[in-house]
């Protein structure tokens, strides 16, 4: 089964990345933690991404388009990266998340969601 795998945003990741001892020492241990995902043949994909000041919303209202400018209210409904994993079930992407260094600074959060395959629709 395909997972995706929600790093949710903080108001600390919402500022943007800034080097600095600490940050960059939890980012060494998140490298190895993704050579683990690696070896172990689950990852399929995985970034971080930049604060919702940096991106933009579409809003669809029938034939209507417009267009919304970050940043974007609630940090913690927010995702501030994310991965792809190939696993078992969902019990094996919680023990996988269970062993993953904390992504934040602070108190966070990671989602984990089935994506749906198209096969379901048929």
């Amino acid at each position: 089964m395909r997972v995706i795998v929600l790093v949710k945003a903080t108001e600390d990741s919402e500022k943007g990345f800034h080097p600095r001892p600490e940050t960059l020492a939890s980012m060494e241990e998140m490298g190895r933690f993704n050579d683990e995902l690696q070896k172990a043949g689950i990852l399929r994909a995985g970034d971080g991404l930049t604060p919702s000041s940096q991106g933009k919303r579409v809003a669809f209202e029938g034939a209507h388009r417009r267009v919304i400018e970050g940043p974007f209210l609630h940090p913690r409904e927010l995702v501030a990266g994310y991965w792809i994993w190939e696993v078992k079930d969902m019990e094996e992407a919680v023990s996988w998340v269970m062993r993953c260094p904390n992504p934040m600074p602070g108190p966070s959060e990671i989602e984990i969601r089935p994506i749906q395959d198209l096969a379901e629709f048929q």
